[in-house]
């Protein structure tokens, strides 16, 4: 797959310009890391729900850090789908982070 063309046509990926395979290979990374954070957010919603339902003192406060860790992994999918985003731009700029203001304290 290395040094491959590929041509994508119409629509909005790649707007009918080739790309190569390493930027594939990137794009599948991507979207694989955005998976499996996905597959982690639906456990913590899940765990959080089963503590919310049991209005435990001590599992309604463990729903604190579960909601901070479920707010962290959806930034790095935003993250993510901006940085997929902007790597299908023809202009493209390697290593572009989008900034963000810093989370406020809790």
């Amino acid at each position: 797959m290395e040094g491959e063309t590929f041509s994508i046509s119409g629509g909005a990926v790649g707007n009918g310009r080739a790309i190569d395979g390493k930027m594939v290979q990137t794009f599948q990374k991507k979207l694989v890391e955005v998976e499996k954070i996905l597959d982690q957010n639906r456990l913590l919603i899940n765990e959080i729900n089963q503590n919310q339902e049991s209005k435990m003192a001590d599992n309604l406060g463990r729903n604190v850090g579960l909601i901070r860790e479920l707010n962290n992994n959806i930034r790095r999918v935003v993250d993510l789908y901006a940085d997929l985003t902007k790597s299908m731009e023809p202009d493209a700029k390697p290593g572009y982070k989008r900034n963000r203001p810093p989370p406020s304290p809790p």
